[in-house]
């Protein structure tokens, strides 16, 4: 019997949801967990398959966040898509979950570096202004490298056929959000007409970050302790909303000037470009 049909109880994922930072996996990771057929883990990011955080942890542990009875289990670690900063992803991921299905969402690539950098602010791991940020256009930027989408997926590209990938966007997911989902039931093979209420909602919205200060920091930091997380994710959010108000300062979205949008897009296009020759979808919204 394949990976896909097995009923299992702490046992591994047959899908993860691999990325991008800030284009949606958080959404995503609450509409999938809707569907009867589908047991997502609770924490969103168990980051196993990354050396550098919880890959020491051993299978035992990664099995533990996948409970209940459903024919698919799956998790989201958005930075399972963060090469060449995190290596081996892939492979590690390979040689443990080799049936797997993988779905990648994707996001205008500047659009993303603007989220991207206001959560960072937002969580006071970031300082600087966006145009010192992006000063240097190379790949020793974070920044860019995650707006790659070519050069991430072709590292999972030499481990696992097209046929397991799934590329949607976020912006098809925001516009037809219905359709992108039967679209997703449909390549795990579960009943696509399933449809909840629930799927209006947005997760994580931009609009809604503020710059905390170091009471807002510590607060956050008790968030995400081992008691914190016996709560649901959902529950902590909320409360941390309330509570981070006092203590964090409204942010503006950076606008960038021409010049620097410019040389970003130049930066950008060859990657884009290569995604749309492997997938041949137009990406017609973005502005790379």
């Amino acid at each position: 019997m394949s990976t896909m049909k097995k009923h299992r109880e702490g046992s591994l994922p047959n899908l993860i949801i691999i990325g991008a930072v800030k284009c949606g996996t958080t959404s995503m990771h609450y509409y999938l967990g809707l569907h009867p057929q589908i047991s997502m883990s609770r924490e969103k990011e168990p980051n196993f398959f990354i050396r550098e955080l919880n890959w020491d942890k051993g299978i035992e542990w990664y099995k533990s966040n996948f409970t209940g009875k459903a024919r698919i289990h799956g998790e989201s670690s958005a930075r399972y898509t963060n090469y060449p900063f995190s290596r081996g992803v892939p492979e590690r991921m390979y040689s443990v979950v080799p049936e797997a299905k993988l779905i990648y969402i994707l996001r205008d690539p500047i659009e993303r570096i603007i989220s991207d950098y206001i959560q960072k602010y937002s969580d006071g791991l970031e300082n600087r202004r966006i145009e010192d940020v992006l000063k240097d256009l190379n790949m020793t930027n974070r920044y860019l490298s995650r707006s790659m989408y070519y050069l991430q997926l072709s590292q999972y590209l030499e481990y696992f056929p097209n046929s397991s990938i799934l590329i949607i966007t976020s912006e098809e997911m925001y516009h037809q959000r219905r359709l992108t989902l039967e679209k997703i039931f449909r390549f795990l093979n579960i009943d696509e007409t399933f449809y909840s209420e629930q799927f209006l909602k947005i997760k994580h919205r931009s609009t809604e970050k503020r710059r905390k200060d170091r009471i807002g920091l510590f607060l956050k930091w008790l968030s995400e302790t081992d008691i914190a997380k016996t709560f649901s994710a959902d529950l902590r959010r909320n409360i941390g909303r309330i509570l981070y108000l006092p203590f964090s300062t409204r942010i503006e979205r950076p606008v960038l000037n021409n010049e620097l949008k410019e040389k970003l897009v130049e930066y950008l296009k060859d990657d884009t470009n290569r995604l749309r020759e492997y997938t041949g979808l137009d990406f017609k919204d973005w502005c790379v």
